[in-house]
Formats: structure tokens, sequence, C-alpha cells
């Protein structure tokens, strides 16, 4: 299993509008989610239970107000 180093995630190359954007941001994260993922099965977590427990983590990080102020501010139109 190759290690990958989250303190060396690429900063993105596009403004957060872009529609490439997200396809950027999905490509970044995926090898990180996935040795997440992999390290948690490897010493006897449930794949699937993990993933749904990303999934639950990452939505609370959101409700709770750690959006990030640079892409998720509101603008009056």
């Amino acid at each position: 299993m190759d290690t990958i180093n989250i303190n060396k995630i690429a900063p993105p190359q596009r403004a957060a509008s872009e529609l490439s954007y997200e396809a950027d941001l999905k490509t970044v994260l995926e090898p990180v989610l996935t040795e997440v993922l992999d390290m948690t099965e490897s010493v006897g977590w449930d794949r699937r239970k993990a993933a749904y427990t990303v999934m639950f983590l990452a939505a609370r990080q959101l409700s709770d107000g750690k959006a990030n102020p640079k892409t998720d501010a509101k603008t009056d139109v």
C-alpha cells in the first residue's frame, strides 16, 4: 500500500466557480479517501461502514459551520 502524505495535497488550479473545479477536487481527494478506507479495513473495520462514517463526518463538518468562506460565501444578488 502506497502512503499518501495529506500535507502535500495539490492546491486548486481553477476558481471554485469553474466547471472542472469539482472534477479536479475528486482527483485530488480520491487517493486520500482510498488510503483511509484501505487502512481502516486492514485493521479490521468494515469498509462499507467506514465509508458511511466518512460521509457522515463530512456532512457534519458542513452543518457545524465549518464550510470554506472563500468558496461558500453567500452573496446578495
